[in-house]
């Protein structure tokens, strides 16, 4: 959500000048909370989920997830799979934005399956959350890694 502020509200000017002039400014809502803050203010949820990565930055799982290796390991993947969202492409989508590599076994569950190519899919956001929740099955999301593998031998 945007909203804008305007300091001297009397004035009969567009937009766009008074914004060059700095007398007005864009307000952005807080990716955290969903509210708007003035910038002064750090918002408590903000503080919570710095707490919250600071935490988790101590796990293996962590510490791999920006690691060099997995970094090229997540391109490789993204490569084989022509950088589109393979659950798009298989409904006849083709999704190149937002593109994250999913385990589909997680890394907690199998740390050892953490660099297989056949645990491995490229997935845009929406889909990559479904996968997360179980909204799409494992078994499927495995199968169709499996494919992209046979095409790319």
């Amino acid at each position: 959500m945007v909203l804008w502020y305007h300091q001297e509200m009397s004035e009969q000017k567009s937009i766009c000048s008074l914004f060059s002039l700095g007398k007005i400014e864009m307000l952005r809502s807080c990716s955290y909370c969903g509210k708007i803050h003035d910038k002064k203010i750090i918002c408590p949820q903000k503080k919570n989920a710095i707490r919250k990565h600071q935490c988790k930055s101590n796990d293996k799982e962590n510490k791999f997830r920006w690691s060099g290796v997995w970094k090229r390991k997540a391109e490789e993947i993204k490569k084989r799979d022509r950088y589109l969202c393979q659950a798009c492409l298989r409904q006849g989508y083709l999704e190149i934005h937002d593109l994250s590599v999913h385990h589909i076994v997680k890394l907690r569950d199998d740390f050892d399956r953490r660099l297989d190519n056949d645990n491995l899919i490229t997935l845009c956001r929406s889909h990559h959350e479904q996968a997360e929740t179980g909204a799409i099955e494992a078994a499927v999301l495995h199968a169709w890694a499996m494919e992209q593998e046979r095409k790319n031998v």
